[in-house]
């Protein structure tokens, strides 16, 4: 599914990062979502990395990177953290600034890079999110009902690693049915791989790390950092049937956070990348190679 793209482990000062690469240009790194991984943009890279220089990682905690056993303050699995193992990766490839764009997980580890890392990240896409702080802020039965993994990972190791180590590919299979346009769009392949990875006990826990991060550290730095505003260029897509959409607007939600804003629906579900290649792949390569300097939405 990456034709042409080099596999490569990049050692930074917390672990090993698995990456995959490919083409020239501006630096465009590429953040994966939940339960998934770097596969997620495999009908997308290589059409970006006609014209960038595309790195697409697993974050830790996922994939075949590293994954740390989790602390008592969830700090290994902040996004802070995830944020600056990527930061480093960039710098080890040879990019000091680069551009960005993450799909669900990804996107918040992509927006905590941003407020931690304003002079590395030149333009920011983020896919069917609002800010973390956001979501924990609003929740109703709606939300609670349709994001009930929120609240059944957060809860201390090892009660939802048991659950979900006694059956990994039916969970995820049931997760791709529930938020994908009626289960459709995502390759088999990718499945299997999401699967392979999955059934590691290590990346059970570092996913559930993740979320318990996001449930605590992640919320003191949101909070810290209310004052702050994105300060490069970003582009907000999501999925018009999507379950982000019917709770929030969502570019209303974004304008709160940055001063330079764009963006729309797209017709599909959750996942963005699989579900609507084309238009995702069309609206990142507008974005990344033309960007524009006041706010606007569409």
């Amino acid at each position: 599914m990456f034709e042409g793209f080099t596999k490569e482990r990049i050692e930074t000062s917390a672990g090993t990062l698995l990456v995959r690469r490919k083409g020239s240009g501006q630096p465009l790194l590429l953040l994966h979502g939940y339960p998934q991984t770097h596969v997620m943009w495999h009908a997308v890279a290589p059409r970006l990395a006609e014209e960038f220089s595309v790195v697409a990682a697993d974050l830790r905690g996922y994939g075949d990177s590293f994954k740390p056993a989790g602390d008592p303050e969830h700090e290994r699995y902040s996004k802070r953290a995830m944020a600056q193992d990527q930061v480093e990766l960039m710098q080890r490839l040879g990019f000091d600034s680069f551009l960005v764009a993450g799909h669900d997980r990804g996107g918040r580890v992509a927006h905590r890079m941003a407020l931690d890392h304003p002079q590395r990240v030149r333009k920011l896409a983020v896919l069917d999110i609002v800010p973390t702080r956001t979501m924990f802020k609003s929740v109703d039965q709606y939300l609670a009902t349709v994001y009930f993994h929120w609240f059944f990972l957060i809860q201390p190791a090892p009660f939802p690693e048991h659950f979900l180590g006694s059956d990994p590919e039916f969970y995820l299979r049931s997760a791709f049915a529930g938020l994908s346009s009626g289960g459709k769009g995502i390759r088999e392949e990718a499945i299997a791989e999401y699967v392979r990875c999955f059934k590691d006990p290590a990346a059970i826990h570092g996913s559930c790390e993740d979320y318990r991060a996001a449930a605590s550290i992640d919320l003191v730095h949101d909070e810290a950092d209310l004052g702050k505003r994105i300060a490069c260029p970003l582009l907000v897509l999501w999925g018009k049937n999507g379950r982000i959409a019917k709770k929030f607007d969502v570019l209303d939600t974004w304008r709160e956070k940055a001063t330079d804003l764009r963006g729309r629906a797209l017709p599909c579900g959750h996942y963005l990348p699989e579900e609507s290649p084309e238009e995702t792949y069309a609206e990142l390569r507008a974005f990344f190679r033309q960007g524009r300097s006041s706010t606007s939405a569409e």
